[in-house]
């Protein structure tokens, strides 16, 4: 990664750990046409990672975020911004270079928590995962939201910080540091494929 996120958080991240291949699962966010432009700096990065999930038998899930219309299923975020993403619109769409595969593995949503509104939770604990390594846009939004969730609920959470991005680095930063801080394991994609594809 071309800045060492991990060096910069290296004071709240204090707890090293690695996820259980067959108790994980693999979320990646949002990455939708709407987001491509901040999606684009580490899509190679979740690439490797959804390869290295799916070799290993990891579940991956894919989340989407979409409105069918903002005036009845937007609440706050209709209010916060004025650009929500339709359902069906080519912003919705989720980047084809991930290869998400057939709708089972995805997630429709409409709130940044991947968990409300949706049977993500019941998915997951069927399943039998109880760890979840979170990627995907935006950091400081849906991600972030969506770990704090998943830790409340008592999954181990894993986040990867150069398979995470959003639109600055001052809020990518804060966001690696309150999350190393109380709620999840901060690691990098390179050791986490160093843990997952061994011979």
């Amino acid at each position: 990664m071309s800045i060492d996120y991990l060096a910069r958080i290296a004071e709240w991240n204090i707890r090293p750990a690695l996820p259980t291949a067959d108790r994980c699962a693999l979320m990646v966010i949002d990455m939708q046409e709407h987001f491509r432009f901040t999606a684009a700096a580490i899509l190679e990065n979740i690439t490797a990672l959804v390869q290295a999930c799916r070799k290993c038998g990891m579940p991956v899930i894919f989340t989407r975020h979409g409105h069918r219309d903002p005036d009845v299923d937007g609440g706050m975020l209709g209010v916060w911004w004025s650009d929500l993403i339709r359902r069906g619109s080519p912003a919705w769409e989720l980047l084809p270079e991930l290869a998400p595969g057939d709708s089972g593995s995805i997630v429709d949503k409409n709130r940044y928590n991947a968990f409300a509104g949706t049977d993500l939770d019941d998915r997951l604990r069927a399943d039998g995962v109880r760890e979840l390594i979170v990627t995907g846009v935006l950091t400081n939004c849906c991600c972030e939201t969506t770990a704090r969730d998943a830790f409340v609920r008592d999954y181990r959470v894993f986040f990867v910080c150069d398979a995470t991005a959003t639109v600055s680095e001052e809020l990518h930063l804060a966001s690696l540091q309150n999350l190393a801080f109380g709620f999840a394991h901060v690691v990098s994609t390179t050791r986490l494929l160093q843990h997952l594809v061994r011979p």
